[in-house]
C-alpha cells in the first residue's frame, strides 16, 4: 500500500511539472491592446501600448549600466533604443508615415539576468497618439523590438485607432 502512495505521489509530481518552453533566439511579438489616455480637456494624447513577447535566450532589455551604454548601445547608435515604432495617419483613405516632433522609440529595461533562458510575457509602453498639428483622426503604429544580440523581432501593426481630437 505504501508503494502505491509513493508511486501516486511521484506520478503527481511528474505530471505537475511543466516542461521548459524553448523559443527561437529571435524575439517574437504580438499586439495585445492599446488603451488611450485623455488630457484634462478630454482629448486623446497618449496611450499604453501592450504587446506579448517570446525570446529564446532572454536577452531583451537595456538598463543604464555601463555595458548597456557602450557601443552598439551608446547614444549615437540606433541601438541605443530597443523598441522602435512608426506612426501612421490615415490621410484620405491611405495610411501615411508621419514623423512626430516627439521621440517615440524607447528603451525597454532588462527583463532577465544574463542567464540564457526562454522568456515570455507582456510589455506595456506609453506612446503619443495625437498629432495636434494634423487634422486627421485615425492612426496606427508599426513596431518591433531588438534584443542585446541585435536580433530584430517581427514587425507588428496595430489596428486602426480613432483619436478624439
Amino acid at each position: 500500500m505504501k508503494k502505491i502512495f509513493v508511486f501516486i505521489g511521484l506520478l503527481t509530481l511528474l505530471l505537475s511539472c511543466e516542461p521548459e518552453v524553448k523559443y527561437p533566439i529571435v524575439p517574437n511579438i504580438k499586439f495585445v491592446s492599446l488603451e488611450k489616455i485623455s488630457n484634462d480637456l478630454g482629448y486623446d494624447y497618449k496611450a499604453n501600448l501592450k504587446f506579448y513577447f517570446e525570446d529564446g535566450d532572454g536577452d531583451i532589455g537595456l538598463d543604464n549600466i555601463t555595458e548597456d551604454l557602450q557601443p552598439p548601445f551608446d547614444t549615437s547608435s540606433i541601438y541605443h533604443y530597443n523598441f522602435f515604432i512608426k506612426y501612421y495617419e490615415k490621410q484620405n483613405g491611405t495610411f501615411v508615415k508621419v514623423d512626430l516632433p516627439v521621440e517615440q522609440n524607447a528603451r525597454i529595461p532588462r527583463l532577465s539576468n544574463n542567464t540564457p533562458e526562454s522568456i515570455d510575457g507582456e510589455i506595456s509602453i506609453e506612446v503619443f497618439i495625437n498629432n495636434f498639428a494634423s487634422q486627421y483622426d485615425t492612426v496606427r503604429f508599426e513596431f518591433f523590438i531588438v534584443d542585446r544580440s541585435l536580433h530584430h523581432s517581427n514587425t507588428v501593426t496595430t489596428p486602426e485607432i480613432i483619436i478624439n481630437k
